[in-house]
């Protein structure tokens, strides 16, 4: 089965079509993204504005004739936390549904944290333990913990870091100051989180996913993407704290010029590094592994786990 997937999140709205059924791994066909960065388009009521819905809309009209395109036989579409807080978000999307006649599902926090565990767990196995999965987006932090598909315990916390930019940084680079001021926030907010989480037991593997831990882990020295999905990759705590600190200190424009570091997710990267710094020193995790399927691709499989199928036990 051709799916298409269309991922309305607060930095990028990305179209990815698969190759997929029951039992296989999702075979990447076709890729179409665009940094929209919703939560830029928001203005002082919280609504997003009338730009963004016009681009937003524009971009779901060009997906689904893609989709058509590519033969897409069964397609979904899904936003996150940029749509899901907006004061305007389901007029927003009544008219998407007017405009192009399709249905977006609106991911609650905990459904974001859930699915992207799914996806983390799927990817590295049964055999992986306790596994314990951060996710930093543009508009929030999701954690979640568990031994099984379906997490103990998923957090999702308006710690993303396009939000925490936007709310937090006036300067480029921001000024001491200010990052004296987030960084006290996002431990405090952390912290709460940290007791109801570890008191299911201590993880096997801690995990991280998302763009913002990849570029993280990529400028701390992983492998680059074109060196393929099942190359190693991880972070370090020690490598955090010293970037969470370098980073802070550059303007945006010298880290887009880090190696593996987009111009669109770098004026927010230096918030991204005090959170995932915060995340791995408050839940005191020396390493984090990182994942390349997260999100996206957990709302796949939870779709092709609902695919009607028949289980043949017959001796043969």
């Amino acid at each position: 089965m051709r799916l298409g997937v269309l991922d309305i999140g607060s930095n990028t709205v990305h179209l990815l079509v698969v190759d997929a059924h029951r039992g296989a791994r999702p075979l990447p066909a076709y890729s179409h993204k665009e940094e929209l960065r919703l939560t830029e388009h928001l203005d002082e009521r919280n609504e997003l504005s009338a730009d963004g819905i016009e681009r937003l809309g524009e971009f779901v009209e060009e997906a689904l004739r893609i989709a058509e395109d590519k033969g897409v036989e069964n397609f979904l579409a899904f936003a996150t936390s940029a749509v899901r807080e907006a004061a305007n978000g389901e007029h927003v999307l009544d008219q998407i549904n007017d405009r192009c006649g399709v249905h977006i599902e609106v991911l609650s926090g905990s459904d974001e944290a859930r699915l992207t565990f799914l996806a983390v767990r799927r990817w590295f196995g049964w055999s992986s333990g306790r596994l314990l999965a951060f996710d930093i987006g543009g508009g929030s932090l999701e954690i979640a913990a568990g031994v099984d598909e379906e997490p103990d315990v998923a957090v999702s916390l308006p710690l993303g870091a396009g939000r925490l930019t936007r709310d937090w940084f006036g300067a480029d680079p921001p000024t001491a100051d200010e990052v004296r001021k987030l960084r006290r926030h996002v431990r405090a907010e952390i912290a709460r989180t940290v007791g109801g989480i570890v008191r299911y037991g201590e993880p096997n593997r801690a995990v991280a996913t998302s763009k913002t831990f990849k570029q993280l882990a990529r400028i701390a020295g992983a492998a680059p993407t074109n060196d393929g999905l099942y190359v190693s990759r991880s972070l370090s705590r020690q490598d955090m704290a010293d970037w969470a600190v370098k980073l802070t200190t550059m303007s945006s424009a010298e880290r887009a010029g880090l190696s593996g570091v987009s111009d669109g997710r770098a004026l927010q990267l230096a918030a991204g590094a005090i959170v995932a710094h915060a995340t791995m020193d408050l839940f005191e995790v020396d390493r984090l592994e990182v994942c390349p399927w997260a999100l996206r691709e957990g709302v796949i499989l939870r779709r092709l786990d609902m695919l009607p199928g028949r289980l043949d036990v017959t001796p043969r």
